[in-house]
């Protein structure tokens, strides 16, 4: 019996936990949290459409039967590649004869990390709360403030950042600003808000092709949101947003423009790209320990000279692969071989672009098609029905969910 340690419990972790349950190898699954997240709808907390409890499921429910498996809550400091250890900031260490480190990432700030302060950044159950309060805040403020300047601040929203985290944010306050809250105030209109996506590059979404690419940004005029692109931010303080054309006086700055690995892959001593993501071998391992894997967005896996990208599909494939090498450890590992099932992105209600190799699909369809397929891929029936409960009713009354405030300055 083998001892594994399989660190995070997102989509690469969890799936890795899952194939190995019940088999003759002893588990250990460390998280930071008591749940596992499913990121892809986050945003949809962030702007009031779901609540934490319907895209998060605690880990230790999914594993309850499977006596392999523990579970456990803590923050690995360390890993020990030589002695075969791994170390809580509790100072608790663990041996391991495989370890699976799928750590995820994080925000990334290019080297400019005095913005983080100003910014909202959209990782955790935690970031979306606090985005959503922001969001509701800035309304609340608006309707007390008579000087139309001053308002306008409360009504703007910056949105760095054109990837799908992005894409989707700046989609979804539109419907909450232009449709959802239109008869909730009395002394402003919610129509008056400005939702601004910014993005250095030439185009949002450039892991699409360029007629999706074009075909999404259509969407978001539609819904009104004002996209820049070409345009870098330069600054960043509080209250305002600098780019090389114009400054943006605004309450809401929310930060989806890029991705770091987490700092627990330098003790691993081994080759990182950019991003801190190690450079794994063919079999997911690192170069100088077989026993040692890194999966999902922690690693940088290249097939057929592409890098793969940090999405939820991967981490998946990667999870099982893993798996199942363990369990077949006295056959010689075949290379992971990633299957591209395509890619999916949702620009507000009603409204979406997928591309699946040569085939493309965009409006309604596609965002019937997007919205599937992340029921599939929900942990637990419950979870799935609660969302879908959600969606429905969302989509029929044009209405969201509750829209709480739990922390209120009277600034």
């Amino acid at each position: 019996m083998a001892k594994v340690i399989i660190i995070g419990g997102g989509f690469a972790g969890l799936n890795c936990a899952k194939h190995l349950a019940n088999s003759d190898h002893d588990i250990l699954l460390i998280d930071k949290t008591n749940h596992h997240l499913f990121q892809p709808l986050l945003y949809q907390v962030a702007t009031a459409m779901l609540s934490p409890a319907d895209i998060a499921v605690p880990i230790r429910d999914i594993f309850r039967n499977h006596e392999n498996v523990k579970v456990i809550m803590g923050d690995v400091l360390t890993v020990n590649k030589q002695e075969q250890y791994v170390e809580l900031k509790s100072k608790k260490r663990f041996a391991f004869d495989y370890l699976i480190i799928a750590t995820g990432a994080k925000h990334s700030y290019f080297g400019k990390n005095e913005w983080e302060p100003h910014t909202s950044g959209l990782k955790t159950i935690g970031d979306a709360l606090s985005i959503r309060e922001k969001i509701l805040i800035a309304f609340e403020k608006a309707e007390r403030e008579t000087d139309p300047e001053k308002r306008q601040k409360h009504l703007n929203f910056v949105v760095v950042g054109g990837g799908p985290t992005g894409v989707e944010m700046a989609g979804s306050i539109a419907d909450i600003a232009y449709k959802n809250l239109i008869k909730d105030f009395r002394n402003f209109s919610s129509k008056e808000s400005k939702i601004y996506l910014i993005e250095a590059s030439d185009r949002i979404l450039p892991m699409f092709d360029d007629e999706l690419s074009a075909k999404a940004r259509h969407y978001l005029a539609q819904f009104g949101v004002i996209v820049r692109t070409n345009e870098r931010v330069t600054n960043i303080t509080n209250g305002c947003v600098s780019t090389e054309n114009d400054t943006i006086n605004t309450d809401t700055i929310i930060w989806a423009a890029g991705n770091e690995a987490s700092p627990l892959l330098k003790a691993l001593d081994t080759d990182c790209d950019r991003q801190g993501r190690v450079i794994v071998r063919n079999d997911c391992s690192i170069p100088d320990n077989s026993n040692i894997f890194v999966i999902g967005d922690a690693a940088h896996f290249k097939q057929n000279e592409t890098t793969l990208p940090g999405i939820a599909p991967v981490a998946i494939q990667q999870g099982k692969y893993v798996a199942k090498t363990i369990k077949k450890a006295a056959e010689k590992r075949a290379p992971f071989v990633y299957f591209d099932k395509g890619m999916m992105a949702t620009i507000g209600k009603s409204k979406a672009i997928a591309q699946t190799g040569p085939f493309k699909l965009t409006g309604l369809m596609a965002w019937l098609a997007w919205s599937f397929v992340h029921l599939l891929y929900l942990i637990g029936y419950r979870t799935k029905v609660l969302v879908l409960i959600e969606w429905s009713v969302s989509y029929i009354f044009n209405k969201n969910g509750p829209r709480l405030i739990y922390k209120f300055t009277n600034e």
